[in-house]
């Protein structure tokens, strides 16, 4: 068997600001949905003498989008919202009043509640609920829901981390609505940057900070001292998430670059620690196949990581199985979508026929054996095959297995060789992925394929 990997780049989309944080809708009925989340600082105009001695101006915009799969445009904006700088954007996974909410934090230090209201999903639209402001003059950073595996009927619960080091436990009233703190305590000695539930026990909380530490919290006792301390990573801790389909298997993230595995009943000593050559600024699982991990690693672009050696068969380190490296800036947001696309992908040959604005030039470029064409800043580029420039090389940039073109000998003997009989046997999966990058202000929407091939013999 030979397991291939194959990307298509979608759509482009320019957010105007420094995009930081991108979410489709996880509830039912809802997956078409994507919120993107942005960040930007008002720069002074220097009119103003007495500016340089003003708090800084921390500007926002979120976004919403419609999916559609179709081949040039599938994401359509259906609003906009001017707001204060947003860190962090997190769907309910669960309806909540027969609805999605959008939990936002904001550079105010401020969680806000909207609700995704509207029978029409294109039309659909985001109204505000209710805030709490965290206090002390901080920004929010990160937010988590309690209702990870989706459960329903427990009490609705948000955790946020802060630049001050501290952790709010927030209680959600859906009648009302509103959201108060619960409880509010100091986590770590410089910024929390991240703070996630505990899915299967949301008694429990991890956080993790700029001191570098990783730690976690149970609610129904102290909260003076964590229940326990790690030290492992060697630099700030910035992406948490626990499984929300595999029991007491956590993932963290730093700026180290590196991704850590914890089995949550032994917080001493890490499952795995796989090198990803970028600070790991979000990781997400994904939805449904349950090795596969995402991860936004900043200066390193996107990897999505095969953990199944390390969660069932005790190896040391996850297999990168491909990298996403189209963005020009630090790749901070990125999500799985819940949609189940109809074609698999076919990486096409053949520039589409797009039609051009009047000066608008098109410029080609090479990222390693990717050869990119494109089109314009907000429309799609395709990812080709570069077959001259070194037909022996992977499909993928990083962790294709099943090789094209002429092994060594110049035969193809070093590659399992597929008929289309073969080739339609061929078990592919298609997962839709959205994630966006900072400074160069973009929102990328691909697919990502994997195909086991298997032969008749």
């Amino acid at each position: 068997m030979a397991l291939q990997c194959k990307i298509q780049t979608l759509q482009v989309v320019d957010t105007d600001y420094s995009a930081d944080a991108v979410e489709w809708c996880p509830v039912e009925g809802w997956e078409a949905i994507l919120a993107c989340g942005t960040y930007q600082l008002k720069k002074p105009d220097g009119k103003n003498p007495d500016e340089s001695n003003q708090p800084q101006v921390r500007l926002g915009r979120l976004y919403l989008y419609h999916f559609e799969e179709q081949i040039f445009a599938p994401l359509t904006e259906i609003q906009r919202l001017e707001t204060a700088a947003v860190l962090d954007i997190k769907w309910s996974h669960v309806p909540i009043a027969e609805h999605p909410w959008l939990a936002i934090a904001n550079a105010k230090g401020a969680v806000e509640l909207h609700c995704l209201a509207g029978s029409e999903k294109k039309s659909c639209r985001l109204e505000p609920l209710c805030s709490v402001d965290l206090g002390d003059d901080c920004l929010a950073l990160s937010l988590d829901w309690s209702m990870g595996r989706k459960q329903g009927g427990r009490p609705l619960q948000l955790v946020s981390s802060d630049s001050r080091g501290r952790l709010s436990l927030l209680s959600v009233d859906e009648s009302s609505p509103s959201v108060q703190i619960l409880e509010q305590w100091k986590a770590h000695d410089f910024e929390a940057w991240i703070a996630a539930f505990d899915y299967w026990n949301t008694h429990v909380i991890y956080s993790g900070g700029d001191d570098s530490k990783l730690k976690g919290w149970d609610v129904r006792g102290s909260l003076k001292a964590p229940v326990f301390t790690s030290e492992r990573h060697t630099m700030g801790v910035c992406s948490i998430q626990c499984h929300p389909l595999w029991e007491n298997l956590l993932a963290t993230g730093s700026y180290d670059e590196h991704v850590l595995l914890w089995d949550t009943r032994n917080m001493k000593q890490s499952l795995a620690d796989t090198h990803v050559q970028g600070g790991v600024w979000r990781l997400k699982w994904h939805p449904t196949r349950e090795h596969l991990l995402l991860a936004a690693c900043m200066h390193n672009g996107f990897k999505i990581l095969d953990c199944q050696g390390a969660m069932v068969e005790n190896k040391e380190r996850c297999l990168v199985l491909s990298s996403y490296v189209l963005h020009n800036s630090l790749a901070y947001g990125a999500d799985w979508s819940r949609l189940t696309l109809k074609d698999p992908l076919v990486l096409s040959t053949e520039m589409p026929k797009v039609h051009l604005d009047e000066g608008a030039a098109r410029l080609d470029f090479e990222v390693q054996n990717l050869k990119i064409v494109y089109e314009s800043p907000t429309a799609t580029f395709d990812v080709l095959l570069d077959e001259d420039q070194n037909p022996a090389l992977p499909v993928q940039v990083e962790g294709s297995f099943d090789f094209q073109g002429p092994g060594p000998d110049g035969n193809g003997s070093n590659t399992k060789a597929y008929n289309k009989t073969e080739l339609a046997k061929a078990q592919q999966e298609t997962s839709l992925l959205a994630t966006c990058s900072f400074y160069d202000n973009v929102l990328h929407v691909w697919k990502w394929e994997t195909s086991q091939a298997v032969s008749s013999a």
